[in-house]
């Protein structure tokens, strides 16, 4: 599903980082959603290769890359902790400055990279989010209906942990299908990943853990990025799916205006998993946007 990409081991940390790096020239690093992995770019990524050098990763507690215990504190899966992690990959992989793609949980590590590492990111795109303080600042019943998980996963350990072990697999279906109106066409092979990665017990933890990091310290340096007036500095595309919840909830322009100097737009005909719902049109998009700074 990803033809010449090459399987790489980067190790930060003494913690093990799955890397798929596949194409040549400018560095193009893109950040999987959740309970997915470095396969959800499986339509988009091989289009790419002939202009950039791709960069797929396994975000930390996702797929095969490195779990952290629960419990540890500062959380281990704080936004601020994973983007530095995902900008040592890059430096060991010999890229100072790259482009940076990033999907639901991969966004918000792409978003805190690009607020913490500003001189590491050419160009940013992010897909159907919003940033943790906005979202949870803007709860509402219905929002809160629609996010349900959001709100059940921050609960203390382990009780989230122990209510999904009774059936895992049927959870993680409920996340990869219940986020839009329409089902998700799903490669058959890279939902059977995504089921089978998800669903063991390190992984729902981990998976809890960025939940609940989501809902406190990340939070907290959003709070402290805004009082501060920081904003992200380099040309930003933001993508989200007509038939998704943060379309349906979000003012998505004014929140992006509000933390970014440079933001564009694109309406994507799709739920909320765009590679694999919109793959056409959000290359597309995503081409048109980085091929500016090519």
């Amino acid at each position: 599903m990803l033809p010449g990409f090459e399987r790489r081991w980067i190790t930060i940390d003494n913690n093990q980082i799955l890397a798929l790096i596949g194409g040549s020239g400018p560095p193009l690093l893109m950040l999987h959603g959740d309970p997915q992995t470095h396969l959800c770019w499986h339509h988009i990524a091989p289009r790419l290769v002939d202009r950039f050098t791709v960069v797929l990763t396994d975000l930390r507690g996702r797929g095969e890359s490195h779990k952290p215990e629960p419990g540890q504190t500062p959380n281990a899966f704080a936004k601020r902790i994973m983007a530095a992690e995902q900008v040592s990959v890059m430096r060991q992989l010999g890229f100072e400055r790259f482009a940076l793609v990033g999907h639901d949980r991969g966004a918000r590590v792409a978003r805190r990279i690009a607020l913490d590492h500003p001189d590491r990111v050419e160009r940013l795109c992010v897909m159907d989010i919003v940033p943790a303080l906005d979202l949870y600042q803007s709860t509402t019943s219905e929002i809160a209906q629609d996010y349900f998980y959001f709100f059940f996963l921050t609960q203390p350990y382990p009780q989230p942990e122990r209510l999904i072990a009774g059936d895992p697999e049927g959870f993680q279906r409920q996340i990869l299908f219940g986020l839009g109106d329409k089902p998700v066409p799903y490669d058959a092979d890279a939902l059977a990943l995504y089921l089978a990665l998800s669903s063991a017990p390190a992984s729902v933890s981990a998976m809890c853990e960025c939940f609940r990091a989501g809902y406190t310290i990340d939070r907290e340096h959003d709070a402290a990025d805004r009082e501060a007036g920081r904003k992200i500095r380099c040309p930003t595309l933001v993508l989200w799916g007509e038939q998704g919840v943060i379309g349906r909830h979000f003012d998505v322009e004014a929140i992006w205006n509000s933390w970014c100097d440079d933001a564009r737009f694109a309406l994507m005909p799709s739920g909320h998993f765009i590679p694999e719902e919109a793959p056409d049109q959000a290359y597309a998009a995503l081409n048109t946007f980085l091929m500016d700074e090519v």
